[in-house]
C-alpha cells in the first residue's frame, strides 16, 4: 500500500447517516446525525448529556493548511501521514487532564476510532483566545515595527525576539465577523480588548457577564497544565489558541466547556527546551512547515498579505510539495504526540474503511 493511500485527505464522504449536509472545515468535518440516532446512542452508550441533545460525528483528516490554503504533495499526497491521528491523540490527553484537574468538560463524548469523536452540540464563543507566553510570530512582527498595544494590553520597551514575556497574555481576537459591535471591525480574526468582551458580551454568546471571568481561568489554568506537563518533557509551551462553548448538562443547565482542539501542533507553538537554551528556536508544532514556505517560495509576501489571496490559492494549488517535506512534518506530528501521550500513534491501512467498519458494527450509523 503506497503512503499516499494511507493518509485520510478526503473526509465529507463517508456513508454516515444524516438528514444535514457535512460541514468540512480545514481539517475536519462534522456530520449531524439524526434526532433517531442522536438519542439512541445517548440512551445505549450512557452519555452524560439530556436525552435530547443533538450529535456529531466530528472525522479529522490529514489534510495540512497553512496560511488560509490546503497544501499537497508530489504523487498524489494529499496530506500528512499521521498528522489526524497525532492532532486527535493530543487533545484526547489534554482534554482527559483538564477534566482530571477539575476545570471543564469537551465537547467529546467518544472516541470510537483514532480518527473519530463523537461530540455534543455547543454553541461557541465567538472568540478565538489566544494565550501568549513569548513574544514571537506575528505579535514579534508588529512589536518589531514599533507597536507596543496588543488587545488593549501595554507591552514594555525592550522585548527581544523569542523571549519569555513579563507574564502570560491573553490577546483575543473574532471569530467568525461579528457585526454592530463598537470599535469592533466586521471582518474575521480581528484583535479584540478584555474592554470590547465585557462591553457586548451578549454580541460574543456569552451568556453572563461573569462567564468572561470563568472563560480567563480556563485559560490561564488550561495553559498552566499543558505547559507543566511539557515541562519534564523539556517542551516549551509558547501560545496556543483556546475555542469555548456552552452544552447542557443533563439538568438543563448551561455550562461552559472547551471545544473544538487544544494544545496541539495545529493550534499551539511548542518549543525544544534543550535547543532554545542554546539560543535556537526549533519548532514541534506547525509553525516549522509555516516557516518552510516562507523560505521556499521566493516572494514570501503572498502568503503574509491577506490582499494577495487569489495568488496565494494559486501556489498552493499549482506547486506539489517534496514528499520529504511532507514526511519532515507528520516526524514532527508523530513525535510530539507521542512524547506528549507516551503511546505510539499507529499510521493506519486503509482509515476510511476502518472509521466505516467500527461506525457500522459498534454504532449502527451506517446502512
Amino acid at each position: 500500500m503506497s503512503l499516499a493511500d494511507q493518509v485520510l485527505a478526503v473526509n465529507n464522504d463517508l456513508p454516515i447517516r444524516t438528514d444535514a449536509p457535512v460541514h468540512s472545515g480545514k481539517v475536519r468535518s462534522v456530520y449531524w446525525l439524526t434526532a433517531a440516532d442522536s438519542k439512541r446512542l445517548i440512551q445505549e452508550k450512557g452519555y452524560d448529556v439530556p436525552v435530547d441533545t443533538p450529535l456529531a460525528i466530528m472525522v479529522i483528516s490529514d489534510r495540512i493548511s497553512a496560511f488560509d490554503c490546503i497544501w499537497h504533495g508530489e504523487g498524489g499526497m494529499k496530506g500528512v501521514p499521521g498528522k489526524g491521528a497525532a492532532l486527535n491523540a493530543i487533545s484526547n490527553h489534554w482534554f482527559k487532564l483538564f477534566k482530571e484537574n477539575g476545570l471543564a468538560d469537551s465537547h467529546i463524548l467518544d472516541i470510537p476510532h483514532p480518527f473519530v469523536w463523537i461530540v455534543q452540540k455547543a454553541n461557541p464563543v465567538m472568540i478565538e483566545a489566544i494565550c501568549r507566553q513569548y513574544i514571537t510570530g506575528s505579535m514579534w512582527r508588529a512589536y518589531a515595527k514599533g507597536e507596543r498595544n496588543f488587545c488593549g494590553i501595554e507591552l514594555p520597551e525592550g522585548l527581544a525576539k523569542d523571549s519569555k514575556l513579563p507574564e502570560l497574555l491573553i490577546t483575543p481576537s473574532t471569530k467568525g465577523v461579528l457585526k454592530g459591535i463598537p470599535g469592533v471591525p466586521e471582518a474575521d480574526d480581528v484583535n479584540i480588548t478584555r474592554q470590547n468582551i465585557d462591553d457586548n458580551y451578549h454580541a460574543f454568546n456569552f451568556k453572563s457577564r461573569e462567564d468572561i471571568n470563568l472563560y480567563e481561568k480556563l485559560l490561564r489554568e488550561g495553559f498552566a497544565v499543558i505547559s507543566d506537563a511539557l515541562a519534564p518533557l523539556d517542551q516549551i509551551f509558547v501560545d496556543t489558541k483556546f475555542e469555548f462553548g456552552y452544552v447542557k448538562d443533563k439538568n438543563g443547565n448551561d455550562k461552559l466547556i472547551y471545544m473544538d482542539e487544544v494544545g496541539t501542533p495545529d493550534s499551539s507553538r511548542i518549543w525544544d527546551g534543550e535547543q532554545y537554551r542554546q539560543g535556537k528556536v526549533v519548532e514541534n508544532s506547525k509553525e516549522g512547515f509555516r516557516q518552510l514556505l516562507l523560505n521556499h517560495f521566493p516572494d514570501p509576501d503572498i502568503l503574509l498579505n491577506k490582499e494577495r489571496m487569489a495568488e496565494r490559492e494559486a501556489l498552493a494549488r499549482d506547486n506539489a510539495l517534496p514528499v520529504s517535506v511532507l514526511m519532515d512534518v507528520s516526524k514532527t506530528y508523530t513525535s510530539i504526540a507521542e512524547k506528549i501521550t507516551g503511546e505510539k500513534i499507529q499510521l493506519s491501512e486503509n482509515p476510511k474503511a476502518e472509521i466505516i467498519s467500527i461506525l457500522k458494527e459498534a454504532y449502527q450509523l451506517i446502512d
